[in-house]
């Protein structure tokens, strides 16, 4: 009798230690949790991961092909464009917006819009002679590309969700994370693609 109970208690057991562990947080994120705290634009939603975010953290060295394509399928559903059809602004307004690191962190004003921060990633225009190399260079975007009405979209699709297009992406999704405002994408999306722009020289 001893021996019926200890083998239908057992399955129990690892059942209940199963269910525990599957509640059980993440100790990083525990630790996280514990030493940030919310102050100006710094919030702590951003320890919360979507579902994207949560399948790129499986797979930090590559991701699979079919996994890539889920990811690519599902966001592009997010890509949210202008109801007006209106993609461009003012590319030197776009510039000062691609020029600014300002948002997003505990020392910033919550009521001062966020910049781009693109500078840090990008090479922007010829002149520039400080840039970041994480991202590719963005220098002659549209005239290399043609500035037609596909490429135009694509360039919005691409700032306001780049994981629409390259899944696990290291960009930021700033549209879709509202890190900027619709209005102000039309203006980064106008340095990318007006002829005028210093990004087409």
């Amino acid at each position: 009798m001893k021996k019926l109970a200890f083998l239908v208690a057992l399955p129990l057991a690892f059942i209940g230690a199963a269910h525990a562990q599957a509640k059980k947080e993440d100790p990083a994120l525990a630790v996280m949790k514990a030493s940030f705290k919310e102050r100006g634009q710094a919030k702590l939603d951003r320890l919360i991961q979507d579902p994207t975010m949560a399948t790129c953290s499986k797979y930090p060295q590559a991701v699979p092909a079919n996994i890539r394509k889920q990811v690519e399928s599902a966001e592009m559903k997010n890509v949210k464009f202008p109801a007006d059809g209106k993609l461009l602004g003012d590319w030197k307004l776009g510039e000062r917006i691609a020029q600014t690191g300002v948002g997003k962190q505990f020392s910033d004003d919550p009521a001062t819009p966020s910049g781009g921060n693109c500078y840090a990633c990008h090479q922007l225009a010829k002149a520039e002679i400080s840039y970041g190399t994480i991202g590719p260079s963005l220098y002659n975007f549209g005239k290399l590309r043609g500035y037609t009405d596909e490429i135009r979209k694509y360039a919005w699709g691409k700032v306001w969700n780049p994981q629409a297009y390259s899944a696990c992406s290291n960009m930021p999704r700033f549209g879709h994370n509202s890190i900027l405002t619709e209005e102000q994408i039309r203006h980064v999306v106008a340095l990318l693609m007006d002829p005028e722009s210093p990004v087409n020289k």
